[in-house]
């Protein structure tokens, strides 16, 4: 008879005991993973809001140049979105329910809501495009901060609609410092 077919063969697996130590130490491993992992998340977060802030001011230069109007740049803090239009500074705005809505005569271009985690902070509520000249009325540092530890991208904009972005103490990766 066939060791292996008979009924006394020895088995081959996990004993209890094995399965738990496994199970322990990936539970220790996992434990001690999860905070880096979820800095890194909240650096992509912060990241991809800034990304997207720095995007919308670029297109504004380019669309009052290409629509031969001013543009202007709002961002709405109680509502927490950030509007890309033409017209005046408060002619459009966003709903509390996080849609755009704008007074006659002015054309949204863009809006943004806000990114979970993350705030929008400007010394200028409203920048405007000049199509002329290409430049931006006023000068301003708009930051893109992360709401947990306060790790911040700024976004600094000069008289000719130039955006240069650093984060302060270079507290994030791929950003020079401020």
């Amino acid at each position: 008879m066939d060791s292996k077919l008979g009924p006394f063969s020895r088995q081959r697996g996990f004993t209890l005991i094995e399965a738990g130590v496994v199970t322990a130490v990936l539970a220790v491993a996992v434990t001690a993973a999860v905070p880096g992992l979820q800095r890194v998340l909240e650096e992509r977060r912060l990241d991809a809001a800034a990304t997207q802030l720095a995007a919308t001011l670029q297109l504004a230069r380019n669309e009052s140049i290409a629509r031969n109007r001013v543009v202007r740049v709002t961002h709405d803090a109680v509502n927490r979105c950030t509007l890309l239009h033409t017209g005046a500074a408060g002619a459009c705005r966003c709903t509390p329910r996080g849609e755009a809505e704008c007074a006659a005569g002015a054309v949204l271009i863009r809006s943004s809501g806000a990114t979970p985690g993350v705030a929008v902070e400007s010394n200028a509520a409203s920048l405007a495009f000049d199509p002329l000249h290409g430049t931006v009325t006023p000068a301003a540092t708009w930051r893109v901060v992360a709401a947990r530890d306060g790790r911040a991208i700024h976004h600094v904009i000069n008289l000719m609609g130039r955006v240069r972005s650093c984060s302060p103490d270079a507290a994030v990766p791929g950003y020079r410092a401020c």
